[in-house]
């Protein structure tokens, strides 16, 4: 009886996932292993060509830059927001998430505005005398890469915060009675029991920042990135099976990295043990 009821709760997310996920997402892979018969003749295109593999390069370097920033950044924003007042804490976690209240649109012409030739930056260096001529910060990697940023940390931030606030401050206080200092303390005791929320924001951030069209579209100009090559290879050439290949590799990515951090964050809580 129990097992039925199980399966009748579950049935109409079932129906939803295979209707709305599992088979476009077949009919959209599927053309890209089968044309007269299995082949994988796209996927080693895909790969024998040096102006693709620049693309994917390009946009693997960005997303792991970026994870690996959101990381140093949030983790120990984090800890500090986790240690506040309550009063305080909720008022921290609120200043962190206000950017993603904001249309990604909006915030990626605030960039164009700040790192412009005419923009915030290059102004001031200017004024300050520290430049003669302003410097091309913006449509390059490095200004995909602070948009990215932007954007995600507030993910980090409130992955870490929730699995922070569970630590209990004995662990810091009993770390300490033993001769580590704060910073000892909180990378021997503090950092490993974080593992799950940064292994989860990072997954976030990560993916995020390997899918996302509007801030590469915006402040990257020509630098192309896989999402900005699949609309373009869908729309501007009209070669859906392309797009789809590109999508495909996305989602392989994105499995594999999930499975290297998950491998990572296991080993890790196990030294911790030992």
């Amino acid at each position: 009886m129990k097992n039925k009821l199980y399966w009748l709760l579950l049935l109409p997310g079932l129906i939803l996932l295979i209707f709305f996920l599992v088979i476009p997402l077949f009919n959209t892979l599927f053309p890209t292993v089968y044309e007269d018969g299995f082949t994988l003749s796209r996927y080693v295109e895909f790969f024998k060509d040096e102006y693709y593999l620049t693309i994917l390069i390009r946009t693997l370097k960005i997303s792991i830059i970026s994870t690996i920033v959101c990381v140093f950044l949030g983790t120990p924003t984090a800890y500090y927001i986790s240690r506040c007042d309550k009063k305080w804490r909720s008022l921290l976690i609120s200043i962190s998430i206000f950017p993603l209240l904001t249309n990604s649109v909006v915030r990626s012409f605030a960039w164009i505005n700040i790192l412009g030739k005419n923009g915030v930056i290059n102004t001031l260096l200017l004024k300050l005398g520290l430049i003669t001529e302003p410097l091309t910060l913006l449509y390059t990697e490095f200004s995909i890469i602070i948009g990215t940023i932007y954007l995600f940390l507030p993910l980090m931030i409130i992955t870490v915060v929730g699995v922070m606030e569970n630590i209990d401050n004995d662990m810091m206080e009993a770390a300490e009675s033993l001769g580590a200092n704060r910073i000892t303390a909180f990378l021997k005791v503090i950092l490993p029991m974080s593992l799950p929320g940064i292994i989860v924001g990072s997954v976030l951030v990560f993916t995020g920042a390997l899918t996302a069209y509007t801030t590469p579209q915006l402040l990257g100009g020509n630098n192309l990135v896989l999402a900005t090559f699949i609309y373009q290879r869908a729309m501007a050439i009209n070669d859906w099976t392309g797009a789809s290949v590109i999508a495909a590799i996305m989602i392989i990515i994105t499995v594999l990295v999930i499975k290297i951090l998950n491998t990572v964050a296991s080993r890790l809580d196990k030294r911790g043990e030992n």
